[in-house]
């Protein structure tokens, strides 16, 4: 069976303080698992971001009580987070020019109480 590790080399952007020394980022994914989730879930504090992922097995809308099965949890700093926010927009601005939109209505705490 080939090996399925990957290893890729991107240069970082240059510092304005030194320009001349660009530090290329080694990517080793030799520990790396693979997860599925479709559900997630931001909490934060001053100091990190919280992010939960999980699994909704549930497909009957009309269900009272639904359980979502927490399978990750990543903590980030505000600062990794923010660079995040901006990675995924991208992304889902390039997946948007190739497919079709997306329309995503997320539900509120406060909204899922009312509609009850």
């Amino acid at each position: 069976m080939a090996d399925s590790r990957s290893e890729s080399v991107v240069p970082m952007k240059p510092s304005t303080a030194n320009p001349a020394t660009t530090p290329k980022i080694r990517w080793d994914d030799s520990n790396m698992k693979t997860s599925y989730a479709n559900v997630c879930n931001v909490s934060l504090t001053r100091e990190e971001v919280v992010l939960m992922f999980g699994i909704n097995q549930a497909w009957n809308r009309e269900q009272q009580e639904v359980a979502v099965q927490l399978t990750d949890r990543i903590i980030l700093s505000p600062f990794a987070a923010k660079r995040l926010a901006g990675l995924l927009a991208s992304a889902i601005r390039e997946y948007e020019t190739r497919f079709p939109a997306l329309e995503v209505e997320a539900r509120r705490s406060g909204e899922a109480a009312a509609s009850k």
